[in-house]
């Protein structure tokens, strides 16, 4: 895997915005990648790209894709968490582009967490 570079993180945040093109506080759910060095050494530079890919892909208006830096639990990288306003989040770990296309089918649309790949819910609130 090629180092991240400035210019990466960049051009994944330019393609996010492009792809959520939502303003402030009009998403209805919010998904949250975590990237600290931890699991940007896990591959979660692949989940942020399918979480965008299946934001543009299903034409989700009211999705924002988000990135932060470490949860804290690095042996369990990548990791998401997922945000639908009057929800408690639920944070999903070890994932893979097929876990992410199946928790954006069940959560984010479906409206179903998707205990399968769930390790908490309730852990943190930010709406």
């Amino acid at each position: 895997m090629p180092k991240l570079k400035l210019e990466d993180l960049a051009e994944l945040r330019e393609k996010a915005r492009k792809a959520t093109s939502l303003r402030d506080g009009a998403a209805r759910v919010r998904v949250t990648i975590h990237m600290g060095t931890c699991g940007i050494a896990a591959g979660s530079r692949k989940i942020v790209e399918a979480a965008l890919r299946e934001v543009e892909q299903r034409d989700l208006q009211d999705v924002m894709v988000s990135t932060s830096g470490c949860a804290g639990l690095c042996s369990r990288e990548p990791m998401a968490t997922v945000e639908v306003i009057g929800e408690a989040p639920v944070k999903y770990v070890d994932l893979t582009e097929a876990k992410l296309k199946a928790i954006f089918t069940e959560h984010v649309v479906g409206g179903k967490i998707a205990e399968a790949y769930a390790l908490a819910v309730g852990s943190e609130r930010t709406y």
